[in-house]
C-alpha cells in the first residue's frame, strides 16, 4: 500500500482526545456546534466527511433523522464503530472512504454534507476534487459546510502564544505558511489557505456562500487558559461578536464555510 503522511499522522495521533483538551482547544468545537445546531434538525438526512472519531457524529444522533460518517484513517473508523454499538445509535453509520472520490455515494443524496477535516490536508487542486464530490451527493437546495486552517489565524495563534512565539514570527515560517500554503512542521499533512480562496473554489464550483464563520479566535491559548471565570466570560463576548461577523474569518486558526448547492 502506498504510504499516506495523513494515515500515518494520525495513527501516532489520538484524535480522540483533541475535542477534550484545554479550554482554549475546546473552542472550535463549542462554535462549530453552535452552527450545526443552526441549520441541523430532525428531517436532515447528513453526509461528514473527515469524521474522525466520530464528535460530531454523536452529538447530531439526536438531532438528525440519519447520519453516515466517513473519514480516511481506519483507527478513527474503528473508534466511531465501536462508540455507535456501544451507544446502540441505529440512525448512525461510518466507514473507511476517500472525500475527493465517493463512487459509493448516489449524487444528491443528503440534506447537509460537513466538509470537517479534508481541507486541513489537501492541497489545492485535491480540495477542489472535494468541492465537487460533496456538491455532488448533496441534495438541490442543500447545505455544504467546509472547515478549513486559515494561513493568517493559525500564524497569528503560533506569534502571539506564549508557549510558542519565541520561535515565531520568522521568514521561513512566512514563506511556508503565505507562499506554500503549508505547515512548517508538518508540509505533508496540514495545509493553509484564506477566507476569499475558499470563497473562490466555492464559487467556482456553482455553490452559493451563505455564511463564513471563525470558530476559534483562540490567539494566546496559554492566556486563555490561564484566565478566571470572569475575564472568560468578557472574552466569550468578545469571541461570539467574531464568530457573527465574516470579516473576522480570517483571523480564526479554524473557520467554516457555509454554501448552499
Amino acid at each position: 500500500m502506498k504510504h499516506n503522511p495523513i494515515i500515518s499522522n494520525y495513527d501516532h495521533f489520538e484524535e480522540e482526545q483533541r475535542a477534550f483538551g484545554s479550554r482554549a482547544d475546546q473552542i472550535e468545537f463549542i462554535y462549530t456546534k453552535r452552527l450545526l445546531d443552526f441549520y441541523i434538525d430532525s428531517s436532515k438526512t447528513v453526509l461528514e466527511l473527515g469524521c474522525g472519531t466520530g464528535y460530531y457524529g454523536l452529538y447530531l444522533s439526536e438531532k438528525c433523522k440519519s447520519y453516515q460518517g466517513i473519514d480516511l484513517v481506519p483507527k478513527h473508523i474503528k473508534q466511531f464503530q465501536k462508540k455507535i454499538v456501544d451507544h446502540q445509535l441505529p440512525n448512525v453509520q461510518a466507514a473507511v472512504g476517500d472525500a475527493t472520490h465517493l463512487p459509493e455515494i448516489q449524487e444528491n443524496t443528503y440534506d447537509i454534507v460537513l466538509v470537517f477535516g479534508p481541507m486541513y490536508h489537501l492541497q489545492p487542486n485535491e480540495r477542489k476534487k472535494v468541492i465537487a464530490e460533496s456538491k455532488r451527493v448533496c441534495k438541490e437546495g442543500g447545505l455544504i459546510l467546509f472547515a478549513y486552517i486559515n494561513k493568517v489565524g493559525a500564524y497569528l495563534r503560533a506569534c502571539f502564544d506564549d508557549d510558542m512565539k519565541v520561535n515565531y514570527p520568522n521568514a521561513a515560517t512566512n514563506h511556508s505558511v503565505f507562499v506554500e500554503g503549508i505547515d512548517d512542521h508538518l508540509p505533508d499533512v496540514f495545509y493553509f489557505t484564506m477566507p476569499e480562496e475558499m470563497v473562490q473554489d466555492a464559487t467556482d464550483e456553482g455553490l452559493t456562500v451563505v455564511r463564513n464563520a471563525g470558530v476559534d479566535f483562540s490567539f494566546n491559548p496559554t492566556g486563555i487558559n490561564s484566565m478566571d471565570e470572569e475575564k472568560y466570560a468578557v472574552w466569550t463576548e468578545i469571541m461570539d461578536y467574531m464568530y457573527n461577523s465574516s470579516s473576522c474569518a480570517g483571523t480564526s486558526n479554524h473557520a467554516v464555510l457555509v454554501c448552499r448547492k
